[in-house]
């Protein structure tokens, strides 16, 4: 069994990195690559960049910003926001992201997952997935949550994986930063579905939390980003934690 692995997250708006509830009242969180340098020395396994306000936008990630991080760190880098070609993953490969991370433009052009795999391959391409639970079904919301799709998360992961996607990031906009728990119900449920490694997101408040998302969610990874950004966890008591409660984690 691979080690789990244990992922902060940057959501990044003007080039600050902030959280909020639910994906709604957004507040400063720190400065981006001050807090890249913390957690890539602190042992965090990856480390997750997403310019949120991009697609919205209708622009491009920040290519200066990437160039920072990736400069401070020495973990491997996905980077998400406003992708919606090859040209756009190339630009970001050349500025050291390690991974790209596409939501928005994949819901509107799916095929556009077939040719990223074909030109970068599959172990580059993670598809992000914002549900949201509604009246007992989730549904599948893109431009940060903001707009819903009409689409069921379980049948677009399955479609996902099959279009050459090597990672899913999974998000539940219920959970999101309410520090009350992963999706864990979701997650396993998503892990019998599909055959690639499953990042949860969404949910983090405490150390029992990691863990139940990993033995009842049956996660590959799990990314948090307030309950590391205001100093509720740090990674080293999570990795201790989980190794105390017999979760193989990467040190």
């Amino acid at each position: 069994m691979l080690a789990k692995r244990i992922i902060p997250c940057l959501d990044v708006k003007e080039g600050r990195t902030v959280k909020g509830v639910n994906f709604l009242a957004l507040k400063d969180a720190g400065d981006i690559v001050e807090l890249s340098a913390r957690y890539s020395e602190a042992g965090a396994d990856e480390l997750v960049f997403l310019d949120i306000t991009a697609s919205c936008d209708q622009r491009k990630t920040r290519l200066n910003w990437v160039e920072q991080v990736a400069r401070t760190v020495n973990i491997p880098f996905t980077v998400g926001g406003g992708i919606t070609s090859e040209a756009d993953v190339e630009a970001l490969l050349k500025r050291g992201a390690d991974k790209i991370s596409v939501n928005s433009a994949v819901l509107a052009d799916p095929d556009l997952i077939d040719r990223l795999a074909y030109h970068f391959g599959r172990q580059c391409i993670v598809v992000a997935i914002d549900g949201k639970q509604v009246d007992g079904s989730w549904q599948v919301y893109s431009h940060g949550g903001r707009k819903q799709t009409g689409r069921e998360l379980y049948a677009w992961a399955k479609e996902v994986e099959e279009r050459g996607a090597g990672e899913i990031l999974f998000t539940s906009m219920n959970h999101d930063g309410t520090h009350q728990g992963f999706a864990c119900e979701a997650m396993a449920a998503l892990a019998g579905e599909v055959n690639i490694p499953l990042i949860a997101s969404g949910g983090a408040g405490m150390l029992a939390d990691f863990y139940k998302v990993f033995s009842e969610g049956k996660a590959d990874a799990a990314l948090a980003a307030g309950v590391f950004h205001y100093g509720m966890l740090t990674i080293g008591q999570v990795k201790e934690y989980l190794k105390i409660h017999g979760i193989e984690v990467r040190y």
